[in-house]
């Protein structure tokens, strides 16, 4: 009279499709992206148009060179996203480059000179740190490149079930 839930397996995607969802959610996500590049580059054109009235001015070195940095980092930044859209991952150099050109950019804003020792050693620490993850990435395995460290490991005891 009842059937045995036991006995008869449900299937997650007869109710519920999960490939189509996670497809559709990446989707939203690569829009999402897409939308800030256009901002972001919109925001770079502008940020450029404002720079070449500066130089109509009498130049003030301080806020060419923090106009150049900014723009220098929101270049980096686009370059991250579209390295996203392309390979769907975070390029660990980029976003460090992005971190010390950010950093630096502040220090030359405000000066050496006008900062507190503690904040310039937590700078210099902050961006020695930096300095390692950039060494160290070289090192790290590339596992977003077509590379499955779990599919690779599942082959291997298939093989040896085989053997």
């Amino acid at each position: 009279m009842y059937k045995s839930i036991s006995n008869s397996p449900v299937e997650r995607d007869s109710w519920l499709n999960l490939n189509r969802i996670v497809y559709t959610l990446e989707l939203i996500q690569d829009l999402i992206v897409i939308s800030l590049c256009f901002g972001l580059f919109a925001f770079m054109v502008l940020q450029i148009k404002i720079m070449f009235v500066a130089l109509l001015t009498p130049l003030k070195f301080d806020t060419i060179t923090a106009d150049i940095l900014s723009l220098l980092i929101l270049v980096e930044l686009f370059r991250l996203l579209i390295i996203y859209l392309k390979e769907q991952r975070i390029s660990i150099g980029v976003a460090v480059e992005v971190s010390i050109v950010s950093v630096l950019r502040e220090v030359f804003v405000k000066g050496v000179l006008e900062t507190g020792s503690t904040q310039v050693l937590a700078t210099c620490a902050f961006l020695l740190v930096l300095g390692v993850l950039m060494v160290l990435r070289v090192w790290l395995p590339a596992t977003f490149e077509g590379i499955d460290p779990e599919k690779k490991v599942s082959e291997k005891h298939q093989k040896k079930q085989l053997s």
